[in-house]
């Protein structure tokens, strides 16, 4: 009889870490409560990234508002820069007390060769259509119509230039344009 008795209690012992180890399974298996503090947690990272995103984002927006108002401010500088040395040399013409008619005429060649220097650097193009070209109405603006021995709204005289920046009209050249036959 005690050798059942050691038997039994061997196989208790044996069938003990067996009970346990399902007890533990049982236990480690998350409770809806251990459930519901992980999705609050989540909860509470995502929330936390969604407003540093929303952050950054307006960060993003605000710099990019701050960028665009600095570009429109300081747009002429480099045009602004190049218009300095023309000023520099209609200054310094007017110091000359005795200059000749040639060196004035000299020094006003050599700023208007800065002056449009300074137009091309800056894409400041001019728009001066030759005698018998079409009429533009994009780029002329015809202020009178003369009897002329060429084709009907073609260029007889241009009265003023006109210029462009890049693509875009800044004002338009006047011109006579010749009247129909």
């Amino acid at each position: 009889m005690q050798d059942m008795d050691k038997q039994e209690a061997q196989t208790a012992q044996q069938d003990a870490p067996v009970d346990q180890a399902a007890a533990e399974a049982v236990t480690a298996e998350p409770t809806v409560a251990d459930k519901l503090v992980a999705a609050e947690a989540r909860a509470a990272e995502m929330q936390d990234a969604f407003l540093r995103a929303r952050a950054e984002g307006e960060n993003i927006r605000r710099r990019a508002q701050e960028d665009i108002a600095k570009a429109h401010k300081f747009a002429i500088e480099g045009f602004a820069e190049s218009l300095l040395a023309v000023k520099d040399s209609l200054e310094m013409a007017l110091k000359i007390e005795n200059a000749s008619l040639d060196s004035l005429k000299e020094g006003v060649d050599m700023t208007l060769k800065q002056l449009s220097s300074a137009f091309e650097k800056n894409k400041l193009l001019e728009v001066s259509p030759q005698s018998g070209e079409k009429l533009d109405p994009m780029k002329h603006q015809a202020v009178s119509a003369v009897p002329a021995e060429q084709d009907a709204n073609t260029v007889v005289a241009v009265l003023q230039k006109g210029y462009m920046i890049s693509d875009r009209l800044l004002r338009p050249a006047l011109v006579t344009v010749a009247q129909g036959k």
